[in-house]
Order: C-alpha cells, then structure tokens, then sequence
C-alpha cells in the first residue's frame, strides 16, 4: 500500500485527502496545525460569474469550480455524509449605478449558455420583494440568480476530513527529501506529498532550494448570531465593494471579509476594520442591530503576484504536488483543484488544461 501526506487540511487538503481515501491502495496522512488556515474563517459565495476578471483561466477555473460542487456534494451523499454546509440559497447583487447592473445581466445571460448552474436571472425592485426579505435596505433595483450558493468553509473541511479515511495529524511539519529521493514528513516515509499550505507554502519549500512566489493577506470577517432562526431564508448579498452579506441557516449571519495585504500572517483581531464594515453592512442589513452576540474569525489566504492560482508537479520533486494562490476565490476552486491534483497523482484525465496552472512559472529551484 502506498502512503502519501497531506501538509494542510484547509479546502484544498481535505477535499484531497477525500478523493485520495477513495483509492483502496493508498493510505492518507493528513498533517496541519490549525493555525491561521484560511478556510476555517471563510464564510464563503459561490457565484463566479459576474465577474469581469479578464484573465481566462482563473474565470474557467472559477465556473468549472462552481460546477464541481455538484459533484462534491453528489459524491458525499453516495457516502451518506451530511452536506450541509452547501445551500444554493441565490444571490442579490446590488450596484450604485443601474447601468452596472443592466451590464451584469446581460453578461450573466451569455455565460449562463456555458454555466446552467446560474439559474434563473431577473433585475428586480427592492419594493416588489416578498414580504419577508421587506427589512433589506439601501438599495432601489438589485440582480437575482437563483444558482449562486454559500458555503461554511469551516464545516466544510470537517466534513471532507471526517468522510476521509484519513488519519489526521495536528502539528506543524517539514518536507525532507533524502539523498536516495524519499520523502519524510514528521519522521515519517511518503511515497507522494501533497502541499497544501496555502500562504505557508515558501516556508516548506525554502529549506529545499525554492523560492517561491506567494504572498500572505489577512481576512478577518464578523459572524452575528440571531433568536430568529429564519435568517437561512435570505439570500446572499452582494453590495459593491469588499462588503459581502451572508445569511446561513439556524440563526448565523457572517458579514465580511477584510482583504489585509501588509499584516503577514499576524491573526489579531481589528475591531476598527470589521466595525467599519459593520456599519456599512447594517445599510443594507438593519437587522444586524437584532443580534443578540456576535464573534470574529480571522485567517490568511494564498496570493501570488498576478492574483492567479497554480497546482501540479513540483518542479524537479516527482510525486510531490502543490497548490496555493487561490486568494479569496479558495472556497470556489478549492475543491476543484484538489480534485485535480489527485486526478494527475493517479494519471487519469482532467477537467482543466493542466499547463494553464502550471507551478513552474511560481515555484523556482535555486541554482
């Protein structure tokens, strides 16, 4: 049987650890810290399709990501694992100016030709909505699709590492590569390794001669907590700006999240950031004011310097396969990519154009 580590268990570590448990002669070491991962303060949309990225693989990525939920949930439930921290619960859209809402929709009905998963699509009047979302403010027309969905990153991870056979190992850990080309992790002999560490990335590389081009972005975002458990009945809410408004079942509302590109992996909490995203939010959310306690999460997402995420092959480490970068579009890609990285591990066909996202333009050996 062969063993193969995971470094990081974060949406694209347990989603890996996931698709590489199904294979009967592969036994899965999974090893994180839990330290400043981002997926577990990542309250996520899935709802890649109004953007106006004009870089054509990450829009790709992002569709097909979204698509592959289908499939993530699809094979969870043949396992008969809970997946409910997926809700395609729609998404309100709201802009300043009427126009940049009449140039989303009809970008929106061209790619829906390409991507179904967005569903229904409508321009609406905030005074023609049904009587329970009445309380939204701030906002004369806004643009509805039905498909977009939110995800828990947090119970989405445990979800993935709990359906896994997996074991699980909470410490921080090195790769080592021996002069015969074996690989240890934690004193422990791997056959093949999976990096996935997120802004963490250059710190296990580095000891071995690479530089690597990741930065690190702190995100920070507020959960609110209500009595009225009817908050899962409100869609996703989408105002210009970093400000993203996302109700979830039970009685949780998550309002954020800050992108921080000069606090490194600091994980303290600013009360200034998410108070100002606070009150911005209550604009169009007045309920916030219901909430009855409310905490903060904070954790550090993957950039590399063109903002575009890259998987596969280490250069010249075979059978060692990495993938960072993935910014705040992780919870979108995430399981996608993971998804791959496995496919190229066992040699079967991908969904995605691999070269496209290849490493070797981020991840450079040393002379």
């Amino acid at each position: 049987m062969k063993k193969v580590a995971v470094i990081g268990a974060g949406i694209v570590g347990s989603a890996a650890a996931y698709y590489l448990s199904k294979e009967t002669d592969l036994e899965v070491t999974v090893f994180d810290d839990g330290a400043g991962q981002a997926s577990k303060a990542a309250a996520g949309i899935i709802c890649p399709w109004f953007s106006k990225r004009r870089n054509k693989s990450w829009y790709r990525l992002a569709r097909l990501g979204a698509d592959f939920y289908q499939t993530l949930v699809s094979d969870l439930q043949a396992d008969n694992i809970k997946t409910d921290f997926y809700d395609q619960a729609g998404v309100f859209l709201l802009k300043k100016k009427d126009s940049s809402l009449e140039e989303l929709y009809e970008l929106a009905k061209k790619r829906r030709e390409q991507s179904p998963l967005i569903g229904q699509l409508s321009l609406q009047s905030r005074s023609n909505l049904p009587a329970d979302l009445a309380d939204l403010n701030g906002f004369d027309r806004l643009l509805y699709a039905s498909g977009a969905a939110r995800v828990e990153g947090s119970v989405l991870t445990k979800t993935l590492l709990a359906a896994s056979r997996a074991e699980i190992i909470r410490k921080r850990v090195s790769l080592n590569v021996s002069s015969d080309g074996n690989y240890w992790v934690s004193d422990k002999l791997f056959d093949a390794v999976f990096l996935a560490c997120g802004a963490w990335l250059p710190q296990i590389l580095k000891p071995l001669g690479y530089e690597v081009d990741i930065r690190p972005q702190k995100g920070q975002l507020r959960d609110y907590f209500f009595k009225d458990s009817h908050t899962g009945d409100y869609p996703v809410i989408m105002p210009e700006g970093e400000l993203d408004i996302i109700p979830f079942a039970g009685g949780k509302v998550s309002i954020g999240a800050t992108h921080e590109n000069e606090q490194g992996f600091d994980l303290c909490i600013d009360s200034r950031l998410l108070d100002a995203l606070e009150r911005e939010a209550q604009t169009y959310f007045p309920k916030l004011n219901e909430a009855y306690s409310k905490s903060e999460r904070v954790g550090t997402r993957a950039y590399t310097s063109d903002f575009s995420p890259f998987f596969g092959q280490v250069p010249q480490l075979k059978k060692v396969y990495a993938a960072s970068g993935l910014g705040s579009s992780g919870l979108t890609s995430g399981p996608l990519i993971a998804y791959q990285l496995v496919q190229q591990f066992l040699h079967k066909e991908l969904l995605l154009p691999a070269d496209d996202y290849s490493p070797n333009n981020y991840i450079v050996k040393g002379s």
